[in-house]
C-alpha cells in the first residue's frame, strides 16, 4: 500500500496507547492505510518516547499520534519486516568479505562467522518463531536464498584460492634442468669382503662347499676334538676369550671342520670362513678379531699331492699366474705331516724387499694332512679315509694383495681409505 509520500510504502498499522507516566505501550487493534508523518516529527517522537521501538520487537516505527484522555497518547506505528533488511545485509556483509580472504584458514573462519551454528545467519534464523504465519514462508525462501548464495561464493573463492597455491607451489618447485645435478656417492665392497667374495668363487670352481659355524664355542670343538688337550702347549698360542661353563670365543674356524665331519659321510669337500678371536694386543700384523677361512677334503686315496695341487691353483688364482709357491715343514696338533705356504712377493718378484723383509717370499697360511686321531674322534676309519686341511688368514691375505702396511686400516673404516678399493 502507498504511504502518501515517496519511497514509502505501509504495510499495516496498529494503535499503541502510551502512558506518559508508567511509559507502558498497549497495541488496540490493526487498522489500515493512515497519512504518513513528516520525518522531522517521527524524530520528534522518538525523542519523547524512546522506549517504543524496544516495546514493539524492534519491527516498528512511529508513523502518526494524537492526544488520547490527557495524559496518554495515541501513536499509529508502521509494520516494517527488519528479518528481510537484515538477510540483506549478510548477504551483502559476507560479499565484501569475501573480497579480502587470502587463505584457506581465513575462508574456514568467514564461514564459521556466517553459517556456523553460532552465526549471524544462524542468529537470524532462531527468529523465526516471532513472525506471523503470512510471513515464515517468505522469509525461509529468502534465508535458503542467502545461505546457498554465502556457500557458492565461499565455494567459488575457495577454489581460487587452491588454484592461486597450487601455482605458487609449482613455482617453488619448478626444477632449472640447465642445472647440473648432485653428484651422489658411490659405495663398495670392504676389501675384506672383497676378498673373501674371490675365495669363495675359486673354492667353489673346485667343488667345495660353504660351511658356517659358531662363534661362540665349546672348548672340545675348539681345542680337544682338534688333537689339542688342555695341557698342550698349543693353547697358549691360541689362547682366546673365555665366556664361562666351558664356553669360548673360538680361536679358529677349524671347530666347524669337526661339526661336519661328525654330521656328514665322506667324501667331504668344504670350507669355513668366518670372525675368529684370540688375546692377542693390537699392532701393526695383530689384532684380538681377525678372518679366517679353512678348508677340510676327506676321500679316499687323498695324499699331500691333492693338497700342493689344491694350493697352488689357488695362491695363483688369487696373485696371479706368474707366483710361485714354496711349501715349509712345520707343526700342527691336529695336521700331520704339517707344512707352511709362501707365495712370492709380490712387492719384489721374490729379490727381496722391506715388504719381504728381504727374503723374498710371504707366509699366507698353513696347512697338512688330517691327523688320524682326529679323525678317529669324528668316527671316520683313518685306515680307509684320508685328507687335508688348511687354514688362510682374510687379514693377512688381504693386506698383501692389496698392499697394505697396517691391519688396523681394515676395521678404523676411514673412508678416505676404503674408497680406494672401490670399483
Amino acid at each position: 500500500m502507498d504511504g502518501g509520500q515517496p519511497g514509502v510504502t505501509v504495510l499495516w498499522f496498529r494503535v499503541c496507547r502510551i502512558s506518559l507516566r508508567s511509559g507502558r505501550a498497549e497495541t488496540f487493534s490493526r487498522l489500515g492505510r493512515l497519512t504518513p508523518l513528516s520525518v522531522e516529527r517521527v524524530f520528534a517522537l522518538l525523542r519523547i518516547c524512546p522506549f517504543l521501538g524496544k516495546n514493539l520487537g524492534g519491527t516498528a516505527e512511529v508513523f502518526g499520534f494524537r492526544p488520547f484522555f490527557g495524559t496518554e497518547v495515541l501513536f499509529f506505528v508502521k509494520g516494517r519486516n527488519i528479518m528481510k533488511e537484515q538477510l540483506k545485509a549478510i548477504s551483502e556483509k559476507a560479499t565484501n568479505a569475501l573480497k579480502n580472504v587470502t587463505a584457506q584458514s581465513e575462508l574456514e573462519e568467514l564461514r564459521v562467522a556466517f553459517l556456523g551454528k553460532k552465526g549471524e545467519l544462524t542468529g537470524i534464523l532462531k527468529q523465526m518463531g516471532k513472525l506471523s504465519a503470512e510471513e515464515r514462508p517468505a522469509m525461509g525462501q529468502l534465508a535458503n536464498t542467502v545461505r546457498s548464495d554465502i556457500e557458492a561464493k565461499i565455494a567459488e573463492k575457495s577454489a581460487a584460492i587452491k588454484k592461486i597455491e597450487q601455482a605458487k607451489k609449482l613455482e617453488k618447485e619448478t626444477i632449472d634442468v640447465t642445472l647440473p645435478g648432485k653428484k651422489s656417492e658411490k659405495g663398495g665392497l670392504h676389501p675384506l669382503n672383497t676378498v673373501l667374495k674371490d675365495m669363495i668363487n675359486i673354492f667353489q670352481s673346485m667343488g667345495f662347499d660353504v660351511v658356517d659355524g659358531p662363534e661362540v664355542e665349546t672348548e672340545y670343538y675348539n681345542f680337544e676334538a682338534l688333537n689339542v688337550p688342555a695341557d698342550h702347549p698349543a693353547r697358549d698360542m691360541q689362547d682366546t676369550f673365555y665366556v664361562g661353563d666351558g664356553l669360548i670365543l673360538r680361536s679358529q674356524t677349524s671347530a666347524t671342520q669337526i661339526r661336519t665331519m661328525e654330521n656328514r659321510k665322506p667324501p667331504i669337500r668344504m670350507i669355513c670362513p668366518g670372525r675368529v678371536y684370540r688375546a692377542d694386543d693390537v699392532d701393526a700384523t695383530h689384532s684380538p678379531v681377525f678372518h679366517q677361512i679353512e678348508g677340510l677334503v676327506v676321500d679316499k686315496g687323498i695324499t699331500m699331492c691333492d693338497l700342493k695341487g689344491t694350493l697352488e691353483q689357488f695362491a695363483k688364482e688369487i696373485y696371479g699366474s706368474d707366483t710361485k709357491v714354496k711349501f715349509r715343514p712345520s707343526f700342527f696338533p691336529f695336521t700331520e705331516p704339517s707344512v707352511e705356504v709362501d707365495v712370492s712377493c709380490s712387492e719384489c718378484g721374490g729379490k727381496g724387499c722391506r715388504v719381504c723383509k728381504g727374503s723374498g717370499w710371504i707366509e699366507i697360511l698353513g696347512a697338512g694332512m688330517v691327523h688320524p686321531r682326529v679323525l678317529e674322534r669324528c668316527g671316520i676309519d683313518p685306515e680307509e679315509y684320508s685328507g687335508f686341511a688348511f687354514g688362510i688368514g682374510l687379514d693377512r691375505l688381504t693386506t698383501t694383495r692389496y698392499k697394505i702396511s697396517d691391519i688396523r686400516l681394515l676395521f678404523e673404516n676411514d673412508v678416505r681409505f676404503l674408497s680406494q678399493f672401490d670399483d
